[in-house]
């Protein structure tokens, strides 16, 4: 099982002195973090996408361009790509452009974001969320897997002879994990096309998020990509750790009581009995995060946020210390002791997906003269019928 980071990219006043970052600031301190994450020995560091404030992380392949040049062994991924806010021919160019500059260490999660103005402010109505989800992504799957591309769809203009560059690398598209925690549609697309699904579960309780995932798994196993326990997931999760559990409790209670998100509402005590959000030990979080898949079944990704609702910097990467040491390790253990014989471990590396494609004859072309087999996405009608 693969474990990381995500950070949602907020500038949070910190309640304790009254500092505020500004944007400079907190985009540094997130690329201080991702490093430190990859120095800890973390296995991913994950970025969102939010073009409102009071979040920074408005260009994810721009952030994690650079991240590949500076880290060594870490997956850079996305928490959010907008699939129905950006265009699907800049999303196809732009990863597939990070996946040739790291070399293959990315990946991305498609989503629909969480801010329903965005959708007016890039000229879509939120009322078609879904379907623009829908064609959206079959026609990424074109340009990625395609040499050249003729289409026509309801929400872009017509494309004709197109070709989308740079190729993909080795000829493979990256790896695509679909998020979502309320629509079923999502999951169905996840499923349809044999791609991740990830439910980011930090505010819901955890029998929602096992329904969804059986949900997935389900219709996994019925596009016939394989048994339902072989589906690839993730979860979200959050943690504040000190050695001593109260510790915890005192030094995070003001920051979760003035969080724009949480704060004012649901009490410390309620919302870490409902939801993923363990404040304490490490041994809890270790207690906590190891009976998940006796939940949800197996998964191969879990990932943690951290550095948010205004936890300065130098706390944050305390937090990823004591998860990188005193948590991972233990988890680790349990993941391994718990996983069923044929369930991957981890989501496909590229290496294993090259290898994959290039055993069914499904490897496209690295370069727009080279011709190559091509693969055809399956149709987004199919999905809207």
């Amino acid at each position: 099982m693969q474990f990381g980071i995500f950070s949602v990219s907020d500038v949070t006043t910190d309640p304790t002195t009254g500092h505020t970052p500004d944007d400079t600031e907190r985009v540094r301190a997130m690329l201080t973090i991702a490093k430190h994450a990859d120095e800890a020995g973390l296995d991913v560091f994950a970025t969102g996408e939010h073009h409102n404030p009071p979040f920074v992380a408005s260009s994810p392949t721009t952030m994690l361009g650079y991240l590949a040049g500076v880290t060594k062994n870490i997956t850079l991924s996305t928490a959010t790509t907008l699939i129905t806010t950006n265009d699907p021919v800049r999303i196809a160019e732009e990863y597939a452009m990070l996946q040739v500059i790291s070399d293959g260490r990315m990946d991305l999660m498609m989503g629909r974001g969480n801010t329903g103005p965005v959708y007016p402010w890039f000229g879509q109505d939120i009322r078609q969320g879904i379907p623009l989800a829908i064609e959206n992504y079959a026609l990424v799957r074109r340009l990625w897997t395609e040499d050249v591309v003729d289409w026509e769809g309801k929400f872009r203009t017509p494309l004709q002879g197109f070709t989308s560059t740079p190729r993909p690398l080795d000829g493979v598209p990256p790896f695509v994990w679909h998020g979502s925690i309320r629509s079923p549609e999502i999951a169905e697309q996840a499923a349809y096309y044999g791609d991740g699904f990830l439910h980011n579960n930090i505010f819901w309780p955890m029998t929602h998020t096992k329904q969804m995932v059986q949900f997935y798994r389900q219709r996994f196993e019925h596009y016939g990509h394989g048994r339902a326990d072989q589906a690839i997931v993730g979860l979200g999760g959050q943690a504040f750790m000190r050695k001593n559990s109260q510790d915890a409790w005192d030094e995070f209670r003001p920051y979760f009581d003035n969080a724009p998100v949480y704060g004012h509402g649901p009490s410390m005590e309620d919302f870490t009995r409902d939801t993923p959000l363990t404040v304490g030990s490490p041994q809890q979080v270790i207690d906590r995060y190891g009976s998940f898949i006796d939940d949800v079944g197996y998964y191969q990704r879990q990932l943690f946020l951290m550095d948010h609702a205004g936890l300065p910097l130098k706390t944050v990467l305390e937090q990823i210390d004591l998860l990188a040491s005193d948590v991972v390790p233990e988890l680790r253990k349990i993941a391994d002791a718990k996983r069923p014989e044929g369930v991957p471990a981890a989501p496909p590396t590229h290496a294993e997906r090259v290898a994959a494609a290039q055993a069914e004859g499904k490897a496209g072309a690295t370069h727009v003269g080279d011709g190559g087999d091509e693969y055809t996405g399956k149709r987004a009608e199919e999905l809207l019928s």
